[in-house]
């Protein structure tokens, strides 16, 4: 990877599509946005031939074919000639996919196996070393926005495998870093009543209900309201692992 700011920029977004032609325009957004320098072109052109050194050198004198294969021109605009598989993002959104089919299915220990492995493949946050224009910033939105459902979808699974206790930590943790997320919030509410701490549930659902007043002036949503009411009622059915069909117990107090 270059540790020069710009020619990473380029390369990260050629690598978010490999095999596929980004614009030139797109790329000169992406790192100088609406404000372009009368050299632009010619100073794109030098990114990229180095990113051709920087490959070449990687890739050694006796790989097939060269660096301008790799990062090959084309009308318009530059590509990046590597699998996607390659490509974390890639692996995984394919380990996502698959997940997410599993979880469907009723699979739920696959689900959460799939799972685990596709947010393994993050380490911090998304492009944690690339300096972010305009149009990578979509993308890191994206990707983080994936990221955390993926999360939910994975706790979903651990809860409907019975892993409350396990899962307690982790969802302290989230909720104290998302503050305003009642998916997240329910799901720590089920992870604490399953485990027997009652008292705890209930605090964080009023807890959530005072931060959503206090900062946006609104109540929690019916589901929530309908899923605290149900645990000061000790409904049975908050003891009952989700069915196939249920992505969640907070699906269970649905209008």
């Amino acid at each position: 990877m270059p540790t020069a700011g710009k020619p990473r920029q380029v390369l990260a977004l050629l690598a978010l599509y490999p095999g596929r032609v980004v614009p030139v325009p797109t790329l000169m957004e992406e790192i100088w946005g609406t404000d372009l320098p009368q050299s632009s072109l010619t100073t794109l052109q030098t990114y990229i031939l180095q990113l051709r050194r920087m490959l070449g050198t990687a890739m050694g004198p006796d790989a097939p074919g060269s660096a301008k294969d790799v990062l090959a021109t084309r009308y318009g605009g530059y590509l990046l000639q590597i699998p996607s598989e390659a490509v974390d993002v890639f692996r995984y959104e394919r380990l996502l996919t698959e997940g997410r089919q599993a979880f469907e299915d009723g699979e739920d220990a696959r689900a959460a196996s799939l799972l685990r492995e596709a947010l393994d493949l993050w380490e911090g946050p998304a492009l944690v070393d690339v300096r972010v224009g305009p149009v990578l910033e979509i993308e890191v939105m994206r990707l983080e926005q994936s990221r955390l459902v993926a999360q939910e979808r994975r706790i979903d699974a651990d809860l409907r495998l019975g892993r409350h206790v396990e899962l307690i930590a982790e969802l302290t943790d989230l909720i104290a870093r998302h503050p305003q997320h009642e998916g997240l919030h329910s799901q720590a509410m089920v992870a604490l009543y399953r485990s027997g701490r009652q008292a705890a549930a209930l605090d964080v659902y009023r807890r959530l209900r005072q931060r959503l007043i206090d900062e946006l002036g609104v109540e929690p949503s019916p589901q929530l309201q309908r899923m605290h009411q149900a645990m000061l009622a000790v409904d049975p059915r908050l003891d009952i692992i989700a069915g196939p069909r249920r992505t969640s117990t907070f699906d269970l107090y649905a209008a």
